[in-house]
């Protein structure tokens, strides 16, 4: 009782400055708190978990951004990169250096074919001197000097040697016209991939873009108590897939900027600043089978062809005999006494092969079979060449015409994502349409850029297989 009293007393003092009505109800607000005190924990539990379930929403988490990828400070055209490609890259010096072979091939060849003029010096010493009568026939040290002038006469396998040097040396040239043709397309196709990232970077910029500002929106509603969290956490997942993608295109770009920088030999990634324009020629200008090619590949496998054709064509000629005439003056110190001190000689050295157990029959063969080795590879060559230029020339019209329609659903997508959008706004239409709105804008905006950087690719390709590029 006494117990009583006092909480009494005590809840009066508490609630002197209460209302009356406070004051009245002070025994109800005792039990209260009684069973307050009793079933705190769980209280303060499921308090704590309704505050999680229901926080704001946030904004995305801070992100350390790392460096950026270099900046090129290369930046040139594509008629630029091409001749810089053709000029600087390694490649081509390397194939380059292989008609400076060439070349000193067949001025060895020629050499064989051309006077020639050589010099010997004999120091001979006797263990002692012949004597005769008192004089010295052979001195014990005497030194002979000689000069040998030759010049070929009759030298078949010489000649045809030369002829076929020189068509090494075409060989060569064709080879390094290749390379160059090779290296050309290589640029060419870095370069259309730098163009193609770009675009597909425009179009994950402007995704980005459009899901902050939908972010944007959908939390201002949520603080407004008109939208949801659900809806807030689904914008904020898209905005946060956007920017992932943003980076992956962006490092693929970097990638190509490095690919066309090692291409033109350049220190450092290079730039894209134009876009080419690739004009295809009508059909009607195609190589007929059977004509001079254009394409620098199928002008080294027939260059290879004729080279092999003339060296089995020129087998016979081993055959053949060969004569050179020697011019020989001689001097002899000191003066012997049955020989004269200066003596000079012409002579004649005829050489005909009669046997050699097989030798000239097996190259021969080796010889027959190379030249079937280039028949057979500029035919499939020529094949494979008149094969790229039909599915070519089919690609192109295909795609222009997936190009007319992929630009067409680029545009109904941005329409009927403004129209969502504003719709959302009204609140006619759901947060999941907006952003599937959203997500289908931006897989046409990157399927336009895509399917225009195949268009590029296939008219490029059209122009190569034609043999018109570079």
């Amino acid at each position: 009782m006494s117990s009583s009293k006092a909480l009494d007393g005590s809840a009066n003092r508490r609630g002197e400055g209460s209302p009356k009505g406070l004051r009245d109800n002070t025994p109800a607000i005792c039990a209260a708190l009684f069973v307050a005190q009793a079933v705190r924990p769980a209280v303060v539990i499921a308090l704590l978990f309704l505050a999680q379930a229901f926080r704001p929403v946030v904004a995305v988490a801070q992100i350390v951004t790392p460096a950026a990828p270099p900046v090129p400070v290369i930046r040139v055209t594509f008629a630029d990169a091409i001749r810089r490609a053709q000029d600087n890259n390694p490649t081509v010096a390397g194939a380059a250096a292989g008609i400076l072979r060439a070349e000193g091939l067949v001025r060895q060849a020629r050499a064989a074919t051309l006077f020639q003029l050589s010099g010997s010096i004999t120091t001979t010493t006797l263990n002692e001197s012949v004597e005769f009568s008192g004089q010295t026939v052979t001195p014990r040290n005497a030194l002979t000097a000689s000069l040998t002038a030759g010049m070929p006469i009759l030298a078949a396998a010489a000649w045809a040697r030369r002829a076929q040097a020189e068509d090494t040396r075409n060989v060569a040239e064709l080879s390094v016209a290749e390379t160059r043709r090779q290296i050309a397309f290589a640029t060419a196709d870095a370069y259309l991939a730098i163009i193609a990232q770009r675009r597909i970077l425009d179009s994950a910029v402007r995704a980005r873009d459009v899901a902050k500002a939908h972010y944007d929106l959908a939390r201002q509603l949520e603080q407004g108590g008109t939208g949801s969290r659900l809806n807030a956490l689904r914008a904020q997942q898209q905005w946060s897939s956007d920017e992932g993608l943003l980076e992956t295109g962006r490092l693929s770009l970097y990638r190509a900027q490095e690919a066309l920088g090692v291409l033109i030999a350049a220190d450092g990634p290079a730039d894209a600043i134009d876009e080419p324009d690739f004009a295809v020629p009508p059909a009607e200008e195609d190589p007929q089978p059977g004509a001079q090619p254009y394409r620098a590949d199928l002008r080294l496998f027939a260059g290879q062809q004729q080279a092999a054709e003339r060296v089995l064509r020129d087998s016979s000629k081993d055959w053949w005999p060969t004569v050179d005439a020697l011019f020989q003056p001689s001097t002899v110190y000191p003066a012997q006494l049955f020989l004269p001190q200066n003596t000079w000689r012409i002579l004649t050295q005829t050489t005909i092969p009669i046997a050699d157990s097989g030798t000239r029959a097996g190259l021969k063969i080796e010889r027959r079979a190379a030249v079937d080795q280039a028949r057979a590879q500029l035919a499939g060559a020529s094949i494979q060449a008149a094969s790229e230029t039909r599915a070519a020339r089919a690609a192109v019209a295909s795609i222009e015409r997936s190009v007319a329609a992929a630009r067409a659903a680029a545009d109904q997508a941005r329409q009927v994502e403004t129209i969502t959008t504003i719709s959302f706004r009204a609140g006619a239409a759901t947060n999941i349409e907006v952003i599937d709105a959203q997500r289908v804008a931006r897989d046409t905006d990157a399927a336009v850029a895509i399917t225009e950087d195949q268009l590029r690719r296939a008219r490029l390709e059209l122009l190569n297989a034609l043999g018109r590029f570079p």
